[in-house]
């Protein structure tokens, strides 16, 4: 029986998940280059998730699809079924279940597993790492690869800079054994680091993480306060964080943003999109029972060289979870800061959530009848559809409830 000292935690990722789902769903695609894109014609026509024979070409996720096709001319190109990766993605978390009962979901794609008291059931780390990786496979036809640490940051920075990269498809990240991996990688390979901080340490002279570890914490919380604190921590391989069942329960906003099938340039046709968004930011508040007191609206320009397009938020008078209530604000906001310009894509977010069950009175609106005017079309949508009850606006040639209603999380079920 092997014996822990510290916590044994795995990060599981699935390969090229959307695109291996689809592979394994039509076996004769599983030879082919595939990738998973949006619709071009809706202007989503981007790369989600490409298998690794695309990728031998040179695909990446995220690349506009015209260009993946002009790497490879025999690209099969499959639009996202997002209801069938999200049960496929539950499946899978009760595989994991059977392993351990501590799984945490990290995206749809990816998951933690605390397996201290656990492992020694399955064998040493790397055998039960391989004992996962075998029954996925086995029932449901995706690769994953394992990361293993003693804490989340170490198995996320071991599956994605090691795992990922070797013909096992598990690594073991030690964190005494540091020096010879994760500190010969480049700073960029660091968790948490993006293009912006990569810019930022490259001109301080530092380009691998071990430069990184090798500074003094407070000469990065100087330049980054806490953050650099959480650099420094992670570059270490220190992270306290419990994988635990209730992460992502507590909620800080609720938000929807939406990407628009062509410029809008009228005041009128883009104040449809921001009611729908009100309604949709609205709905699911209710759904939680949570209001807030704090809005943010977002807009981005068409021009996307240019920059333009704003970010504002506001405090609201009263806390709320009305549509009608949230528009008005939304429509203060961007009056008040839209520049004429065409707009590509717009977003509103609730924050400072709190429950619902303390409604504020208000002399001059009736917020209980609006109140269960909103439950019922709450009710309608969900037994018969969410676009079986619509605002009169949402018919215009501007709204898009109808074509958002038959699709998941921005792309079609």
């Amino acid at each position: 029986m092997i014996r822990l000292k510290n916590r044994l935690v795995f990060l599981i990722d699935m390969q090229s998940f959307y695109a291996s789902v689809e592979k394994a769903a039509n076996p004769q695609i599983r030879n082919k280059p595939v990738v998973v894109a949006g619709d071009p014609e809706r202007r989503s026509g981007i790369i989600l998730a490409a298998c690794p024979i695309a990728k031998s070409y040179g695909v990446v996720t995220a690349e506009a699809l015209w260009q993946a096709q002009q790497k490879c001319r025999q690209l099969v190109v499959v639009r996202p079924r997002m209801e069938m990766y999200i049960h496929r993605s539950m499946q899978i978390t009760k595989i994991f279940e059977a392993f351990t009962d501590l799984v945490e979901p990290f995206s749809i794609d990816e998951q933690f597993l605390d397996v201290t008291g656990s492992v020694h059931l399955f064998g040493d780390p790397l055998e039960m790492a391989q004992q996962i990786r075998r029954r996925v496979w086995l029932e449901t036809g995706i690769n994953c690869r394992v990361g293993i640490g003693e804490n989340k940051v170490l198995a996320k920075m071991a599956c994605d800079n090691f795992a990922k990269k070797n013909e096992e498809g598990v690594f073991w990240l030690k964190k005494e054994e540091l020096s010879n991996t994760l500190w010969k990688l480049p700073i960029e390979k660091l968790f948490g680091v993006g293009s912006r901080l990569k810019r930022h340490f490259h001109r301080m002279g530092v380009y691998q993480i071990g430069q990184l570890a090798d500074m003094r914490p407070a000469i990065l919380t100087r330049h980054w306060g806490v953050n650099g604190e959480v650099l420094w921590r992670t570059a270490h391989g220190i992270d306290d964080s419990p994988v635990a069942l209730g992460s992502y329960e507590t909620q800080k906003g609720i938000g929807h943003h939406m990407t628009l099938p062509r410029d809008y340039h009228t005041a009128a046709e883009i104040k449809v999109i921001l009611l729908e968004l009100c309604e949709e930011v609205c709905r699911r508040a209710r759904k939680k029972e949570l209001i807030g007191s704090v809005l943010s609206v977002g807009c981005r320009g068409a021009d996307l060289a240019a920059g333009t397009g704003f970010g504002r938020q506001m405090k609201l008078t009263e806390q709320t979870n009305d549509a009608i209530t949230l528009y008005d604000a939304a429509c203060f906001l961007f009056d008040r800061h839209w520049q004429e310009t065409p707009v590509r894509s717009i977003g509103v977010n609730l924050g400072q959530l709190v429950p619902d069950n303390a409604l504020q009175l208000n002399l001059f609106t009736d917020n209980v009848k609006r109140q269960s005017l909103a439950h019922a079309m709450d009710d309608i949508r969900d037994k018969y559809g969410n676009d079986a009850i619509l605002r009169a606006s949402s018919l215009l040639e501007s709204g898009q409830a109808k074509e958002r209603a038959r699709k998941i999380g921005g792309h079609y079920k």
